[in-house]
């Protein structure tokens, strides 16, 4: 090239014409040329290396264009680059369709083989409604770069009186986004439908009618009205990062309160003053950092369950036990994580460590003596490595089951070697998984046999002369054509403890030599769900993989809640948000926090989340990842009061959580009487008043000690075992107060006969004057067979 560094090349053309000769020798060396040899000489399979420096000048020129990271998330740029370079101009001219090509979206975006990505942003609804157009048509492969999206830019009537919409910006001006870099200036754009309007902005109404419209709009805070309309709907969409509704009304009722019967406005526009409405965040409004605190057993760990529950998006059952079914269904799939912090936790556990590991990660017996470190994801970093790769979730007829199907783990190409890098690239891109082996065309019909497998093999070399149905290049062939069958499911292993991609066997065994040789074996495949970084395999498999190209996993030992969740959760139909999770932290206070979170404790607040406005990411010590905490992750503590170390849990995270106290509620309780024959809320609260008095109010009773109670008996065995010596930890053994607190303390110093405490006079040891003998006493617990008198307490 003729340019002396980047930054000249920068200059020149903006590394266009650096990439583009990347990609022709590519091309050369896919077609057997050897051009690619004056950067890499020794290389026999180049592919892969060489696309990876074209994403990396891609970044880089990001970089140098003074991109900031985050600034605008990928959907929304893709959306905005296709509007403006294909769909636009494309009207302009007056044809009657366009076709995108993702390949060709993913480099000027300057994307990561972004190709599923731009195939969900332009495929959505959100595409839909932005551009005004209906659902587009694919053209070949699903979700690869060679996928070409074709859409019908002719008019397109309204549903309602045949007129399209157009854009209008905060000032009611057509909307004409200012290119910088391919963002928009940040300006919101709203739609509107004024009478008359056909498809351009030049044939709409003048702009000051416009402008009048929309200022009404924005000054009556149309979105809060609508909601208390019959009739009217608010839907809300997101257009260059900025969150706008939709709106739709009936049409007499918009002609009765005069307004547009469709339309948008900003997201909460009431007030007047439409500076005011203009966003100034990309705030989640719904993440949630809450802690619960309490005295014990005031039901924090239980509702702990409904509250995640209801942060999932589930409905929370009012029955206790279905409540509990659907919280151990959410907890299997992995949206849920619980923990119970103690004073041992540390980061390393929590977030990321190193621990010695035996074998070798590829299961060589060579290498298998001794052990090493290797560095292994804690249970936040597990839970929010889900949370960020989340792309929403497949329902109804769209939701894809196990059940019926068989699953198969797969490998493509070794994991770590660079040179293999493209082949599970190119099965991605292609949409089919590939085998290895020697090329042999296995399609003719007798090789349903495995006798005739080996025969074939034996013949191809003289070296295969000892082959048996136990040798892999016989075996795994045969399990490749043989034994899968359309819809079972496949799992592309990466290396032994990860997965990296799963989809659905759609397609029977296909012969492809490759012009290099190898991987001719084929199958085709819908990729439901991709991750090039990989995750453990235990979030799917009691089991690590093994080294076998290809074999069918125990059914036993799948997390099959787990599993269908990730194959649920690539969903391109629609709106594509990211599915909630909730990890909860019980005791939080347990713990040293500055310890257990370490750097992470200022990525929790909701404006440092991933995709915020001012997100934050931190490098990580052990891994060397760079790591920020997703806005789908929510994070619920509880807090006993009564724990002695609590000062240190306030100053650390006051700021950062909501709190919510939760004391005892004797009401819960009522009914006692029937069950048990005592007056339960009474008794707790006479208890606790008493506690209050002589201590404080955060070392009260909670109820639920006495829900589970039936009987006397079982009121007998809580205040006997649970109660009374909680109130012995509480007082630090003062039996005086203890007594005090039950009803059983007396201003002379004798003997006691109590409710629930026995007191009797201690003689002093022999040898003390009678003036030098202070009283002392024992107090000691009425005996089960005289059982308690809950007279002091309850007042009869």
């Amino acid at each position: 090239m003729p340019y002396k560094d980047l930054q000249e090349a920068w200059e020149a053309d903006r590394l266009i014409g650096l990439r583009e000769r990347l990609k022709k020798m590519s091309e050369d060396a896919r077609n057997g040329g050897q051009v690619y040899r004056i950067l890499m000489p020794d290389s026999e399979k180049p592919h892969n290396r060489l696309s990876n420096w074209g994403s990396w000048l891609g970044q880089y020129g990001r970089f140098l264009a003074g991109d900031p990271p985050g600034a605008a998330e990928d959907a929304d740029r893709i959306r905005q680059y296709v509007i403006e370079h294909y769909i636009e101009p494309a009207r302009e001219e007056g044809n009657a369709e366009v076709d995108v090509l993702v390949r060709d979206v993913n480099g000027a975006l300057g994307l990561k083989e972004a190709w599923p990505n731009i195939c969900q942003a332009l495929g959505g609804r959100i595409f839909q409604d932005l551009s005004q157009l209906p659902i587009p048509e694919r053209i070949g492969a699903d979700q690869s770069s060679a996928t070409v999206f074709r859409f019908d830019i002719r008019d397109q009537p309204d549903s309602r009186n045949g007129r399209p919409f157009v854009l209008f910006d905060a000032e009611g001006s057509p909307y004409q986004p200012v290119k910088n870099h391919n963002r928009t200036s940040g300006i919101s754009a709203f739609y509107i439908k004024p009478k008359g309007a056909k498809n351009t902005a030049d044939d709409a109404i003048k702009t000051e009618d416009i402008q009048e419209v929309a200022r009404a709009v924005l000054l009556e805070g149309l979105a809060a009205r609508i909601k208390a309309i019959s009739g009217g709907t608010v839907n809300y969409l997101t257009y260059g990062g900025n969150k706008l509704v939709r709106y739709e009304l009936d049409p007499e009722i918009a002609k009765a309160i005069g307004v547009p019967s469709r339309g948008g406005a900003n997201v909460g526009s009431t007030e007047a003053n439409i500076d005011n409405m203009m966003p100034k965040t990309k705030m989640d409004p719904h993440t949630m950092n809450l802690i619960l605190y309490g005295p014990p057993g005031t039901g924090k760990t239980f509702t702990t369950a409904a509250e995640a529950v209801r942060l999932c998006g589930e409905t929370v059952p009012d029955d206790r036990a279905e409540l509990m079914l659907s919280y151990q269904d959410l907890l299997a799939a992995g949206r849920i994580e619980f923990v119970t912090f103690h004073q041992s936790m540390a980061y390393e556990e929590f977030v990321e460590g190193r621990q010695p590991m035996t074998g070798s990660e590829d299961d060589d017996e060579a290498a298998s003596s001794g052990f090493r470190l290797e560095t292994v994801p804690g249970i936040f970093r597990r839970i929010a490595k889900r949370a960020n790769t989340s792309k929403g979730h497949s329902v109804g007829s769209n939701a894809i089951s196990i059940a019926g199907r068989q699953v198969f783990k797969m490998s493509i190409g070794e994991a770590k070697n660079p040179e293999d890098a493209h082949l599970f690239e190119e099965a991605i891109e292609g949409g089919y998984a590939l085998l290895g082996f020697d090329d042999i065309d296995w399609s003719d019909e007798k090789y349903s046999d495995r006798a005739a497998i080996i025969e074939a093999y034996k013949a191809e070399n003289d070296e295969n002369a000892n082959a048996d149905a136990r040798s892999g290049p016989v075996q795994m062939p045969f399990i490749f054509r043989n034994w899968v069958n359309q819809g079972d499911i496949v799992i592309v292993s990466k290396g032994n403890g990860m997965f990296r991609a799963i989809g659905e066997f759609v397609g029977d065994y296909e012969f492809h030599p490759r012009p290099d040789g190898g991987y001719a074996h084929r199958r085709a495949v819908r990729w439901l769900w991709v991750d090039r970084e990989g995750v453990a395999v235990n979030e799917i498999y009691t089991r690590r993989f093994s080294m076998k190209s290809i074999y069918a996993m125990y059914d036993s030992e799948l997390n099959v809640p787990a599993l269908e969740r990730y194959m649920n959760s690539g969903s391109t139909d629609g709106p594509a948000d990211p599915e909630p999770f909730v990890l909860i932290i019980d005791e939080i206070n347990r713990a040293n926090i500055s310890k257990v979170f370490g750097e992470l404790i200022t990525l929790l607040e909701p404006d440092k989340r991933l995709g915020q406005t001012n997100a934050l990411t931190v490098r990580l010590p052990y891994s060397g990842d760079e790591f920020g905490v997703p806005s789908n992750l929510h994070i619920l503590g509880t807090m006993n009061t009564a724990d002695r170390s609590i000062a240190l849990l306030d100053t650390a995270l006051r700021r950062r959580f909501t709190f919510r106290e939760m004391m005892p509620d004797p009401s819960v309780l009522d009914g006692s009487i029937e069950k048990c024959g005592i007056d339960l809320p009474r008794l707790l609260t006479t208890i606790n008043e008493r506690i209050e008095y002589l201590y404080d109010r955060e070392h009260q009773i909670g109820h639920a000690y006495f829900t589970g109670c039936n009987s006397l008996a079982d009121v007998d065995q809580v205040m006997r075992h649970k109660v009374i010596p909680l109130l012995a930890e509480y007082f630090f053994e003062d039996w005086d107060k203890i007594a005090a607190v039950l009803g059983d303390l007396k201003p002379h110093e004798s003997a006691i006969l109590g409710n629930f405490l026995n007191r009797s006079v201690l003689k002093a040891p022999p040898g003390l004057e009678d003036g030098d003998a202070l009283p002392r006493f024992r107090w000691e617990l009425r005996s089960e067979s005289e059982g308690f008198d809950y007279t002091m307490l309850i007042g009869e």
